[in-house]
């Protein structure tokens, strides 16, 4: 947040909204809103609405959606609106593990923006599933369903897309648009190869309603499967991933720098893939293209919605500079990201002792401007100080 507010010069006393997205959940009452308002102090602005919002890796969209609602509404006094989606993944050792990462991602939300989001034009799936979840208050790790999950979220992506098009053609008044209806398209990352099974998916789906298009000629075998069925068929998604494949590179490889990079980011995964498309590709490119977004959260929680981004995006491209970013980052071994994750499990829930590192130098371990814990007291209330 205090990233942002810097390099956009913008100024606390012009902040309305503020929420937050996450399932790091440190305290079962105090939010994380409530601690950033440490960071309003100075300009005197308390007048600060929204709170957290909490559902898995959906978080991060309720609390966009929100942040939309409050200026779409009689609420909004012509402030800016802050959205912060954020979180650390962490599973137990395994299989999972190396999948794990950790992001934050700050979006300003105001009036004249380059990037506008289209109204009337999301689609929602929310369900009961156990595919994901995080029982056990005494442990960060979570209680995983793989397969589960998986399937929830491609059943979720069928639902939100349909209901989306429909959406569209009743909006447009226009004949079921396709998948090429967007220039690009963004999806919650938790790994890189479910996103590309899920942009298949969407040519699936668009199958299903013409088959008879010429980009499915050799595809024709699973015409007339049923939706279940096909969820199942590992031959339909090797066959649609297939023809998806050169669509894939052009509207959606690009977009996925950070999440092959860092790992999951649950909250934030979503919005480093907008962030990487916002940095990776030229704002004169960019201009006039539409981009479609869906956000998955297990539990579950789901939606489709879309933008369009209506002038050059200059700035916003300068600053993300995701790629150097990446690259200044700081290597070390699987050997000792398992100790500093022992050290990590050992301290959770801990309270009355000043936060133990790896041995690294605060200018080692941390970017500039980047806060970090100090020590948490005797009640709990945690410190934090920041590298200048």
């Amino acid at each position: 947040v205090q990233n942002l507010v810097e390099k956009y010069n913008i100024s606390y006393k012009d902040i309305g909204f503020l929420e937050v997205g996450t399932e790091t959940i440190i305290d079962k009452s105090k939010s994380v809103k409530s601690v950033l308002m440490q960071l309003f102090v100075e300009s005197g602005n308390t007048s600060v609405e929204g709170i957290d919002s909490k559902n898995a890796c959906y978080g991060g969209t309720n609390a966009l959606f929100n942040a939309l609602n409050w200026m779409e509404s009689s609420s909004w006094d012509g402030r800016y609106a802050l959205v912060v989606a954020a979180d650390i993944a962490v599973y137990a050792t395994g299989p999972a593990r190396p999948t794990g990462g950790a992001g934050c991602v700050a979006l300003l939300i105001g009036k004249d923006a380059p990037i506008v989001f289209d109204r009337g034009l999301r689609a929602t799936h929310m369900d009961h599933a156990w595919d994901f979840y995080k029982p056990d208050l005494s442990s960060e790790f979570p209680v995983v369903d793989g397969h589960l999950s998986n399937a929830c979220y491609l059943k979720s992506l069928d639902l939100c897309y349909n209901r989306y098009i429909e959406k569209l053609i009743a909006k447009e008044k226009i004949d079921r648009p396709t998948i090429n209806y967007f220039d690009y398209m963004l999806f919650h990352a938790p790994y890189c190869k479910l996103v590309q099974k899920s942009y298949a998916r969407l040519f699936y789906n668009d199958f299903v309603y013409n088959a008879e298009d010429p980009c499915f000629k050799n595809v024709q075998q699973f015409k007339g499967m049923n939706i279940e069925e096909s969820l199942q068929s590992k031959e339909l998604e090797k066959a649609f991933v297939e023809v998806s494949k050169p669509s894939y590179t052009n509207k959606v490889l690009p977009n996925l720098l950070a999440a092959t990079k860092i790992g999951n980011m649950y909250c934030a995964s979503l919005y480093a893939c907008l962030a990487t498309l916002l940095s990776i590709v030229t704002p004169e490119e960019l201009v006039g293209k539409r981009v479609g977004v869906f956000s998955y959260g297990s539990g579950l929680a789901s939606s489709l919605f879309s933008f369009k981004i209506v002038k050059p995006i200059t700035q916003i491209h300068k600053i993300l500079d995701i790629k150097n970013r990446l690259n200044s980052r700081v290597k070390t071994s699987p050997e000792k990201f398992d100790e500093v994750m022992r050290l990590r499990e050992e301290n959770h829930s801990k309270k009355d002792f000043n936060v133990v590192g790896d041995g690294s130098s605060v200018e080692e371990a941390f970017f500039e401007g980047t806060y970090y814990l100090e020590k948490i007291d005797a009640k709990w209330r945690r410190f934090y100080k920041r590298r200048i």
